[in-house]
């Protein structure tokens, strides 16, 4: 079976609203992309992580829906055109989409990933590496975190470099739980993980499971509530942005129990200075190291 796929380039005004209006004409998927890509006069449509959006589309979009081979595309057109108030139909052009194995092409993309001297993440349905590593199971998802952003790793190769067997670990902001799964297979005694978002939890739940990691995952609401304030860790790790790490900065630096070790990423190496003067009056941090721009804080809390 066979596809057809509708592109049509618009003004920003127009991206949003067509695509909307394609989807409820009948089209199976519609996507916008920046015209420009690939060219001097492409654009990132959202600026660095952490800033608001503002621009839901780029100045010249590229609309692109999925149909039938059969379907009737000038119809279609006319009905979403017609919906948003265009005077016309848009011009356009097509292109077969022949089918494809597409699970099997999507898992192609995915390779496992060598982090520091001797982690592997490998998706589920790859052999491992080296059974010998220290290997998690880890298929892309839903949440943050599969070893291949530069902040991650940072952090994975700092509990690497510094392991925590035998020591509390508070993860905060765990996402799919990666940090707090290194943390346990580098014998951590026990390890907690928090985030906002109750996908997060799930997904984080499940890849616990896969691994064979026993660890509690949390909303903030029901971990301040089995954790009380006064409750503290032996490493706490945030891979968050910095923004929100000033923010938390009372918070987290309580977390960490005397002598024990903070370890602060989602931090660009302009922010450091402003994320370490955050954490100055409880916690002393440094830069571990910078990676694509990217640093990892650490510090330690001064003994009691």
């Amino acid at each position: 079976m066979a596809w057809i796929e509708i592109i049509i380039e618009v003004e920003r005004e127009y991206a949003e609203n067509l695509s909307d209006a394609l989807m409820e004409a009948g089209a199976l998927s519609v996507s916008v992309e920046d015209a420009d890509e690939g060219t001097d006069a492409e654009k990132p449509l959202f600026g660095e992580p952490g800033m608001e959006i503002t621009e839901r589309a780029w100045e010249r979009s590229r609309v692109v829906a999925l149909a039938e081979m059969d379907a009737d595309l000038q119809s279609l057109l006319s009905e979403a055109a017609t919906s948003i108030g265009l005077p016309s139909v848009p011009s356009f052009t097509t292109r077969t989409v022949e089918e494809q194995d597409w699970v099997r092409l999507t898992q192609s993309q995915f390779e496992p990933i060598h982090i520091g001297k001797n982690i592997w993440v490998v998706p589920s349905w790859h052999e491992i590496p080296d059974p010998n590593a220290l290997v998690l199971e880890l298929d892309p998802g839903l949440a943050f975190g599969t070893g291949s952003h530069p902040t991650t790793r940072l952090c994975m190769e700092w509990l690497e470099a510094n392991p925590p067997q035998d020591a509390t670990v508070l993860d905060y902001g765990c996402g799919s739980g990666i940090l707090a799964m290194v943390a346990k297979k580098l014998l951590a005694s026990h390890v907690v993980g928090v985030d906002i978002d109750p996908q997060a939890i799930e997904s984080a739940n499940f890849n616990s499971t896969q691994n064979h990691c026993e660890i509690e995952f949390y909303l903030p609401e029901p971990f301040a509530d089995n954790y009380p304030s006064s409750h503290q860790f032996g490493v706490v790790v945030a891979n968050i942005l910095s923004s929100p790490l000033k923010l938390m900065a009372p918070m987290l630096a309580g977390r960490v129990a005397p002598g024990g070790a903070l370890i602060l990423s989602g931090v660009l190496a302009r922010q450091a200075e402003e994320v370490a003067a955050a954490y100055a009056p409880f916690i002393q941090l440094s830069v571990w190291q910078e990676r694509e721009g990217w640093v990892a804080l650490h510090g330690r809390r001064t003994p009691n």
